[in-house]
């Protein structure tokens, strides 16, 4: 038997413009925007992706086209793809529809990404009260690993994965989505703790037809104003998954995501060559164009069988996934550890996102005394394979959260004693 050779569903010219491709992309959630093709389960097929900025950011050293990214562009898409059985049936609302990575990477050619920080006044960043100016890195792929001439002396392995797998919300499903975030964009931010830090961050995205791209919805149409005003934004994960960031989601992984329309409407993209937990810098990852070579099974019936709502209706529930057998391996850690006080010294309770924040500066200024700058760092917790966990969660009035790092990506970062030899 010959060995299966990817169906290409969706090309991409990485010279061309997102809303210049042969097949069309889009850039928000919504019921109505049409697949673009059809997929059986069990057919392995190929997608390819632009970078989430469909190729806005330069292999360059100025970080002038991050500070004035228009983040209304986010994210886009390939896709969607309606998921049909054997027998041409197509998923049904309450399936879970399983999609296993067979196979990820860059585009052949274009084999370099980009970490970044934004600027505090656009999308900022888990640090942006310290570092306010946008910057940026460049990586450079040989084979498996990655290097930045910006970032010396580190290199390591990618866990390559995409940031976004998700299937088309139903119109209930979107209509909870806009209300629940229309309400807390609403919210006073002095309500919030991390908005007192983050205070340009809108608390929530809520839909604009700004720079609103929807496959094969051609703008200027009426059923375009309609989707374009209802349609939400890929920044969050959400009930299908969506824009999760999860590293682990390689290849060889599975994720079970619940089906809400017909065919399901699968889409992916933002791909990664690597990220670190947390991805804290926003435009945290080792960004890039990429591809996916992918596999889908249909489990009919699956999203009461197999998920429990936690919400008040059988629309709240959320994937699982499976890690896949292949990751890199490191056996020396440095850890960091953060608890729920902030740095005036104020008390939290039990507040995971103040300890992690802790945790990443303190790591921040230790690798800081090995010749980098506090900068770099950020750039690089935010990408590197790092580990992050929230370790204690219940004894008042401190949650703990420690981010550890792999001491083999460095030249040199372990404690050592300074020796003095006298003679």
């Amino acid at each position: 038997m010959a060995p299966l050779t990817p169906r290409l569903v969706v090309p991409i010219d990485v010279k061309k413009q997102p809303w210049e491709q042969k097949v069309p992309l889009h850039n928000r959630w919504h019921p109505d925007i049409p697949p673009v093709a059809d997929v059986t389960e069990g057919e392995l097929f190929r997608v390819e992706m632009v970078d989430w900025t469909g190729g806005r950011v330069r292999d360059d050293n100025s970080a002038d086209d991050i500070k004035s990214l228009d983040l209304t562009i986010t994210h886009y898409l390939s896709g969607p793809l309606r998921i049909v059985d054997s027998e041409g049936v197509p998923a049904s609302p309450g399936d879970l529809l399983a999609v296993e990575i067979c196979n990820l990477g860059p585009l052949p050619g274009d084999e370099w990404g980009y970490t970044a920080i934004f600027e505090r006044e656009n999308g900022g960043g888990f640090l942006t009260d310290h570092f306010p100016t946008a910057r940026k890195a460049i990586w450079y792929f040989e084979g498996i690993y990655a290097y930045s001439p910006q970032i010396p002396g580190v290199r390591f392995p990618g866990l390559t994965h995409p940031g976004i797998v998700g299937t088309a919300p139903s119109a209930e499903l979107l209509n909870i989505w806009n209300e629940r975030e229309k309400r807390l964009a609403e919210t006073s931010p002095q309500t919030l703790k991390l908005c007192e830090v983050l205070h340009q961050r809108p608390l929530a995205n809520l839909p604009t037809p700004e720079n609103c791209l929807l496959g094969k919805i051609q703008e200027g149409t009426a059923g375009w104003h309609k989707v374009a005003n209802e349609a939400a934004r890929t920044i969050p994960g959400r009930e299908n998954g969506g824009n999760c960031d999860i590293k682990n989601l390689s290849r060889g992984s599975k994720v079970y995501l619940p089906v809400f329309v017909e065919g399901a409407n699968l889409s992916t993209g933002d791909m990664h060559f690597s990220q670190g937990d947390g991805e804290v810098s926003f435009c945290g990852a080792i960004e890039m164009s990429g591809f996916l070579e992918l596999k889908c099974e249909i489990i009919r019936g699956g999203m009461k069988e197999y998920l429990t709502p936690v919400g008040p209706t059988p629309l709240h529930v959320n994937p699982i996934f499976e890690i896949g057998p292949v990751e890199p391996r490191f056996s020396e850690w440095l850890v960091f550890e953060g608890i729920s006080v902030d740095e005036s010294g104020k008390q939290h309770f039990l507040d995971a996102s103040v300890a992690y924040k802790r945790a990443v500066l303190n790591a921040i200024e230790y690798i800081a005394r090995f010749g980098y700058s506090k900068e770099q760092v950020y750039l690089l917790l935010s990408c590197c394979p790092c580990e992050g966990r929230i370790s204690g969660i219940v004894d008042s009035p401190n949650a703990v959260a420690t981010i550890a790092i792999p001491t083999a990506i460095f030249d040199q970062v372990r404690p050592q004693q300074t020796n003095t030899i006298s003679f």
